[in-house]
């Protein structure tokens, strides 16, 4: 299985990592990665759907300015209500602070205290590129230059250029505002991604070479509530 994310580059040289397919924009801002270092054992999810969908969270998806760039309102009545960000009723034995990744419902959860979870659309792994299990987010990133790896770069040969110089971040970048980097027990990175996209049509599909993509919007609002560390328990369900 072709387990490379249709985004990121950090380069071994920089975080002494082996197998690191993503270079952060400004190495300060990697939170925790030396400390958080195990985890618990790939393991399925205890989880439950909610028992009824909240009312969307209201002016979610207008235009902001962040770090001195402009996202664009999103036209989000195009989308599935289901997929608009709310407030949901779920019942799970994880912990708050966990999240829960459901590729079959094209949803993400994290998960709050009280039964609660904030939920998200998102798009998914196409096949062949799936990926299931227990992982933890080592280090998130704002605004990550994108390097696709040299696999993705045979497939797609109007990308190689980005393979050792990478794209500048910005609004058209695949990676979106935000990267989470999701690592295994043994504290190496499993290459999948939790990000924003450029391309919120893609929400509900799938679409991508694995990795979690969330509307820009939602993927800053994931990543202000994400705190790096053997604590953020992330599930993953095929």
């Amino acid at each position: 299985m072709n387990r490379f994310c249709t985004d990121m580059n950090v380069r071994p040289e920089t975080l002494r990592l082996q197998e690191i397919y993503m270079r952060p924009r400004n190495t300060t801002k990697i939170l925790g990665i030396f400390a958080a270092l195990a985890i618990s054992g790939f393991a399925s999810a205890s989880l439950a759907a909610p028992t009824e969908a909240g009312s969307p969270v209201p002016d979610a998806y207008g235009k902001i300015i962040d770090n001195g760039f402009q996202l664009p309102a999103i036209p989000i009545q195009k989308l599935d209500k289901k997929f608009h960000r709310q407030i949901v009723d779920f019942q799970t034995k994880e912990s708050a602070g966990t999240v829960i990744v459901n590729t079959r419902e094209r949803f993400l959860y994290y998960v709050l205290s009280g039964g609660k979870a904030v939920r998200y659309g998102i798009g998914v792994g196409k096949q062949g590129f799936a990926w299931s299990g227990t992982a933890y987010v080592a280090w998130k990133q704002e605004w990550p230059t994108w390097h696709p790896p040299k696999e993705m770069a045979s497939r797609k040969p109007e990308v190689a250029k980005y393979v050792e110089d990478g794209m500048n971040p910005g609004v058209t970048n695949p990676l979106g505002a935000r990267a989470m980097y999701l690592f295994n027990e043994k504290g190496q990175d499993t290459l999948f991604r939790l990000h924003g996209t450029p391309e919120w049509s893609s929400i509900g599909t799938a679409a991508s070479s694995g990795c979690i993509r969330l509307i820009n919007q939602d993927v800053i609002d994931l990543y202000s509530r994400v705190r790096p560390g053997r604590n953020t328990k992330v599930v993953v369900i095929q």
